[in-house]
């Protein structure tokens, strides 16, 4: 197992988000399914994570609860030095305001705002003020310069998601999580949006953190991560497409043996 996976890792300042021996179970008895077995993981501060495996292997499941989205059953879950399971409610969507940002497959844009406005959106929620300087360099990366005034119907999606993107960074927030954040968009438009996230990391410092079932996504990122049955098998640093869908399919197999 690599290095980025040990308890001392974990518990460095390099990490943004960590998971360590955590797990996730629904039902009990005969019904009981383990999402995610004892699973122990960090995410490093400015570098990108694409999260892989096969459907059911609890990718997102991991995602959602690193995020503070979803509770977990036992173990331990970190974003930076803040346990999430001893937050009560009202300090968890605090956290989550303050210090992540969020990307998903639906755009989650309201109607009535502009892009400007669902940009700063959280921010404005919690009565804070964008730091201007911060908000132009991502206004300008994602490319909505002359986008601004336009409501989500007068934006394509690749332009919405462009939108989630900004928003999801407006606040400079310690991570990204990122659920399938191409999955309704074309290839060109995807491949756009991975960019932005590629240059947040590179020219703005950010975490990122991203699910996908997509090799090519998952290529933009600086190292994969592989899920299979609840568990963490795997790991590619400096991913290829190929690279990793040749993985995938090693996966397969196995599962097809067993």
């Amino acid at each position: 197992m690599s290095t980025a996976f040990t308890a001392s890792t974990v518990g460095s300042t390099a990490v943004a988000a960590s998971a360590t021996e955590l797990s996730k179970i629904y039902g009990q008895g005969e019904t009981q399914v383990v999402a995610l077995d004892r699973v122990t993981i960090g995410f490093r501060r400015a570098e990108f994570t694409a999260i892989m495996g096969p459907s059911g292997s609890g990718k997102s499941t991991l995602m959602h609860c690193v995020a503070g989205l979803d509770t977990f059953s036992s173990g331990s879950a970190r974003i930076g030095d803040i346990e999430l399971g001893r937050l009560r409610d009202s300090q968890l969507t605090q956290l989550r305001r303050d210090k992540i940002g969020f990307i998903f497959q639906a755009f989650n844009l309201l109607p009535i705002l502009t892009a400007a406005e669902n940009s700063t959106l959280p921010m404005d929620i919690a009565g804070r003020r964008p730091d201007r300087e911060w908000l132009d360099r991502v206004i300008e990366m994602v490319g909505l310069r002359d986008r601004l005034d336009h409501r989500p119907t007068q934006l394509s999606g690749g332009q919405q998601q462009r939108v989630a993107v900004a928003r999801a960074l407006a606040s400079c927030p310690e991570i990204v999580f990122a659920d399938e954040p191409t999955g309704n968009l074309d290839s060109r438009s995807g491949a756009e949006v991975l960019g932005f996230l590629r240059n947040s990391v590179r020219e703005l410092g950010q975490t990122v953190v991203m699910v996908t079932h997509d090799p090519v996504a998952a290529a933009y990122a600086d190292r994969v991560v592989f899920l299979a049955d609840g568990r963490f098998v795997d790991e590619m640093v400096q991913p290829t497409a190929d690279g990793v869908l040749d993985r995938m399919k090693e996966f397969d197999a196995r599962v097809r043996v067993s």
